[in-house]
Order: structure tokens, then C-alpha cells, then sequence
């Protein structure tokens, strides 16, 4: 497991990052400054649209100098790496994009809050000028550096859990009707959140060969069936009309006699191979222990970092991946504009498919 212990506090790294951050919101004010406590990361300067919020950022967040213009802040600052955390074009175009292109052209590495894009033109476009400048673009693909995730793939990994051969993703999202989707302002719900369960079936079984899904016209709510170049098959079931109050997601994988669970996003079981008694003598229902599920949860009582949401849910883990790989040399290997460009895709695929019709993803 990547990141577990022990962690470091931001004042005893000796290599940092300089680092510019563009972007003022509620989002990134909860979830992303806040990992800098944690990440080799000096946080030179902070930019946004409003000025008095930028400035107010700076103050709060240790950030030396406010800027409302980002040319001029990447010009003036020379950052080693830009944090990128804004909306979208009136368009219904990602924001990030464009600002991610200007800071490669800018010779800085990049990372971006998710959607990377709106498109698999603009991620291919990304990819060029990455390669071009001889930088690194990492979405924050929080979902794949969720604890809770990340055991399952190294559970699914595991010679004694053989082949993954299929997966089921619960994931509370509303899609409009096929006739709304050309509009791309009318997408940007899905686009925002695709990227988590797509993510993780990227993730945990591959590039997806083929989909196909119904949807329900009283909530928005849709099953997809996937296949897996892999020959997996697959399951997404975007639970629009669930109750804010229940558990939001869970994703479970079968393998040969074993499967794997994980729970609202910090709950693992993993159901190892084990033997069926006969039927109609067993007396216990209870199993050798060599074979019980072993199972996962967080406490919540103790002043521990995995009690911290920037922590389960995969904050700190993606930034600090992002900065040791810039700072070692090395591309990222998780949150790629590779892992980008299949989310995409599967988004495209939403945009343009009737329901019932099979979309192809990628040729096997």
C-alpha cells in the first residue's frame, strides 16, 4: 500500500516543489490546500478571477503572493508545478483544459482537478503537449488512491484470487434524456462525476471493449453492462433516486472462488476461497479460519490522519503521488491523461448511444 506510514508533515521535507495553485473555491479551500500539510509542496502563489478571494487564500493558506491573472502569475513565479481547481466555460467546456495547455506550453507540470476534459480530442490534445514540453499532466482521480480501492486492487492482484472476472459499481448519478445530451451544458453533472466510477473500472479491470445500458425515465438513473477487453464483464449501476442518507457507492469483483467488496468507500471484505460444506450436514456456518473473509474498517475514535477525510478519500495519497513523481522524474502511474482519455470515452459514449445499442470503447 502506497502512503500508509510513516507520514511527514510539510516542514520536514528537505526537496519541495515550488508550487502555484489556480483556483479559489469551496472545493478546493476543503479538500486540496489542505494536503500541503502533508506534501513536499511551497506554495509560492495563488490565482483566481476574484482578487480578494485570492488574496484571502494566500493569507490563509501560507501562499506568498495573489495574482488574478494566470499568465502573469506563471510567467512572474516560474513555478516547478501548477495545481489547477476551476468550473467550466459557458460552454459547458472544462475550464482546466485550456489553463492546463497554457502551463505546459509555460515549461510547468501539471496537476488538475477532474474532468480533464469534455472530449477525447482535447485529452489526446493534452497528451501532445505533454510529450512536447517534456512535462507531466495528473488528473485527480481520487477514487483510484481511496485506501479502500487501492486494497482491493492489490487483492484482485493476487495469484489467490485468480482472474477478475467480473465487477459490479453502485454509484448515485442521473444522466438526462438522449435528446439533452447534444448540448454539452446539459452534461456537466455526468461529466463532473463519470470520472469517479469510470475511474474505477478503469482501474480495477482494464480498458472496457464494449457498453450498452438501459435508463429510467423518473429519476435519470441507468445499468450499463460492460466487456472488458480483458474478457471480464461488468456492471454500472448509477442509483439516481437513492437516499442521500444511505451508503453512496460500493464496488465488488469475483474472482476464481473469491470476490471482494468495498462499502461506502472505506469498508473492505475480501470472501476468500473457501470450501462449501455438504449440504444438508453442515451444523456451523462458520468456516476454518485459513478461509474467513477478512474485513477492513476505519475507527473513528483516535486523532489519526486516516481519520481525516483528505486521507480515505484519497486527497493527500494523489497529491503526494503527483509530487514525488515530478520531483523524482518520473510520469505519474495513476491519475494519467491515458486513464483520462478511457473516462472520456465512456462519457462519449453516454453522450452519443441510444439506449439498448452497444457502443464500442475499444477495438479488441
Amino acid at each position: 500500500m502506497e502512503n500508509v506510514y510513516p507520514m511527514k508533515y510539510n516542514f520536514e521535507f528537505d526537496d519541495k516543489l515550488k508550487v502555484c495553485f489556480i483556483g479559489a473555491g469551496g472545493h478546493s479551500f476543503r479538500n486540496v490546500y489542505p494536503t500541503f500539510q502533508y506534501a513536499p509542496v511551497d506554495l509560492a502563489a495563488i490565482c483566481d478571477v476574484d482578487g480578494e478571494r485570492a488574496a484571502a487564500y494566500a493569507r490563509q493558506f501560507g501562499a506568498r503572493a495573489s495574482y488574478t491573472d494566470y499568465r502573469e502569475m506563471l510567467e512572474k513565479e516560474k513555478p516547478d508545478a501548477v495545481f489547477i481547481v476551476t468550473a467550466y466555460h459557458p460552454d459547458g467546456r472544462v475550464q482546466a483544459t485550456d489553463i492546463a495547455l497554457d502551463a505546459l506550453k509555460a515549461g510547468v507540470h501539471v496537476w488538475m482537478e477532474k474532468p480533464t476534459a469534455a472530449s477525447a480530442a482535447e485529452v489526446r490534445q493534452l497528451m501532445q503537449a505533454s510529450q512536447e514540453h517534456n512535462r507531466f499532466v495528473m488528473t485527480g482521480l481520487k477514487k483510484v488512491f481511496f485506501p479502500a480501492i487501492a486494497k482491493v486492487k492489490e487483492i484482485i492482484s493476487s495469484p489467490e484470487f485468480g482472474t477478475p472476472s467480473s465487477i459490479y459499481v453502485r454509484y448515485p448519478q442521473s444522466m438526462p434524456e438522449l435528446s439533452r445530451r447534444a448540448d454539452l451544458r446539459n452534461l456537466t453533472g455526468l461529466l463532473d462525476h463519470i470520472y469517479h466510477p469510470g475511474a474505477v473500472l478503469h482501474y480495477l479491470m482494464g480498458k472496457i471493449g464494449t457498453m450498452s445500458y438501459q435508463r429510467e425515465p423518473f429519476s435519470g438513473g441507468s445499468v450499463t453492462t460492460f466487456r472488458f477487453l480483458s474478457g471480464a464483464v461488468g456492471t454500472l449501476h448509477m442509483t439516481a433516486g437513492s437516499s442521500v442518507s444511505s451508503p453512496l457507492e460500493r464496488v465488488e469483483v469475483i474472482g476464481g472462488g473469491c470476490n471482494v467488496v468495498a462499502d461506502n468507500g472505506v469498508k473492505v471484505t475480501y470472501y476468500r476461497k473457501a470450501s462449501l460444506p455438504p449440504y444438508g450436514r453442515a451444523a456451523s456456518y462458520l468456516v476454518d479460519d485459513q478461509a474467513a473473509p477478512l474485513h477492513w474498517e476505519p475507527e473513528f475514535s483516535l486523532g489519526q490522519l486516516y481519520n481525516k477525510n483528505i486521507f480515505y478519500l484519497g486527497y493527500v495519497p494523489e497529491v503526494l503521488h503527483f509530487c514525488e513523481s515530478v520531483l523524482a522524474g518520473k510520469p505519474p502511474r495513476k491519475g494519467t491523461l491515458e486513464d483520462s482519455l478511457e473516462i472520456v470515452k465512456l462519457f462519449e459514449a453516454y453522450r452519443c448511444t441510444p439506449e439498448g445499442e452497444t457502443a464500442v470503447i475499444n477495438e479488441s
